[in-house]
């Protein structure tokens, strides 16, 4: 079999309720704190009622924090994005503007809705946020966001609902193989929108408390908000800049069940064959797998259909490897969720554990596996990340310690 091509990744940044950096995303999951609570931000009749994962800092602090002058129209997705990036960036010890090919490929579902929707009324009656009209598309915070790093190589956003993140990271490998990039800056923002939190509740998959992923009784999630990114690196530029790797990126892959708009089929076809071409890129085995970081958003219809699709890959109940879902101490981050848990991966492959699945007591019956509820030790080379997204767009990402 042709051995894969490792894509190294050199940096990553990330901002959502469990810290505003990736320090502190590591010392919330290794401590079991969730940041899940009541809404604080978001002008909803909602509030008091349903819980999200909330970032703390208002739109006016991310301004302060990044010195973004007050009159330039950045809504909170870009804010975030901003926020990650500039970390990812640090980390990776890279200015995008030193002549190697770079890319940037951001996802997005909210774009700039929570802009839109807090002045729709006052941009009819008055001008004093019509500069922020433009800001609604998906693709404008992708464009803010590369004029504001110095990007220009390639620059595009990606909109697949919940797998977007995940679909970014796999477009920025692609394209370093093809010979297209050097480098690809990747990753994904969502802030918390009415929008988004009145479409989740009127489909009836929103809990009226914690989320409960992998619980028989789990009534569904809660929304997060959030924004992560990776920088991606061909093998050549890390030996070029001598930089070492903090993981690389092995596998992935792509399926849609077309199954039904919002809902995977109860046999996660989709699911099954994402993970099946991310371990067929990666050239591993179902059982080189050490830890999964399972999309399981404890809604009904989710965690079934992966849970059978875990049980279609592995073939029994004993054979899954450690998995969990962290959205219990994110929420679910939407577009951003593929990335946010790229870094929770990479994370677990860093400090060789696997972190927790919260609020869990009771297995699926028809089922009958059990998430890892406790911090666990454990010798990992491998982490399967998992993203599925409405339309049955599921994608899987696998990441490892080092390129067998």
């Amino acid at each position: 079999m042709k051995e894969p091509i490792p894509i190294a990744i050199t940096g990553m940044g990330a901002i959502s309720a469990i810290g505003n950096d990736v320090a502190n995303h590591y010392s919330s999951l290794r401590s079991s704190n969730p940041g899940i609570g009541p809404i604080t931000q978001v002008q909803t009749h909602h509030r008091g009622n349903l819980l999200v994962g909330e970032i703390s800092m208002d739109n006016g602090a991310l301004y302060d924090c990044l010195a973004i002058p007050a009159h330039e129209a950045y809504t909170r997705s870009t804010l975030l994005a901003l926020v990650a990036v500039r970390e990812a960036l640090v980390n990776a010890g890279i200015d995008p503007a030193d002549g190697y090919r770079t890319g940037l490929i951001s996802a997005t579902t909210v774009g700039g809705m929570d802009a839109t929707e807090t002045y729709y009324e006052d941009y009819l009656v008055s001008k004093s946020h019509q500069h922020f009209i433009p800001t609604h598309p998906s693709g404008y915070s992708t464009e803010q966001l590369a004029r504001h790093i110095g990007v220009t190589e390639f620059v595009t956003t990606i909109s697949t609902a919940c797998s977007s993140a995940a679909n970014a990271i796999m477009l920025g490998a692609r394209m370093i193989k093809a010979g297209l990039l050097d480098r690809a800056i990747v990753g994904g923002t969502d802030c918390l929108s009415k929008f988004t939190i009145n479409g989740f509740n009127a489909l009836m998959i929103y809990t009226d408390s914690y989320c409960r992923p992998f619980d028989e009784h789990r009534n569904g999630l809660n929304l997060g908000e959030a924004a992560a990114y990776l920088v991606l690196e061909s093998p050549e530029l890390v030996k070029q800049r001598t930089q070492t790797p903090i993981a690389y990126l092995t596998g992935y892959g792509n399926a849609n069940d077309a199954f039904h708009q919002t809902a995977s089929s109860d046999d996660g076809e989709g699911a099954y064959l994402a993970m099946k071409q991310a371990l067929k890129v990666a050239n591993l085995d179902a059982a080189d797998v050490d830890y999964i970081n399972a999309h399981g958003t404890a809604t009904p219809n989710n965690d079934l259909a992966e849970g059978q699709a875990l049980l279609r890959i592995y073939g029994s109940v004993e054979a899954v490897p450690a998995f969990s879902s962290t959205k219990a101490f994110t929420g679910h981050t939407l577009a951003a969720a593929g990335a946010i848990e790229a870094v929770i991966s990479i994370l677990a492959l860093q400090h060789q554990v696997v972190f927790p699945n919260l609020n869990f007591s009771q297995p699926i019956t028809t089922l009958g596996i059990v998430p890892q509820t406790q911090l666990l030790p454990k010798k990992i080379d491998h982490v399967l990340s998992n993203s599925f997204g409405f339309g049955g767009n599921c994608s899987t990402l696998l990441f490892s310690n080092a390129h067998d």
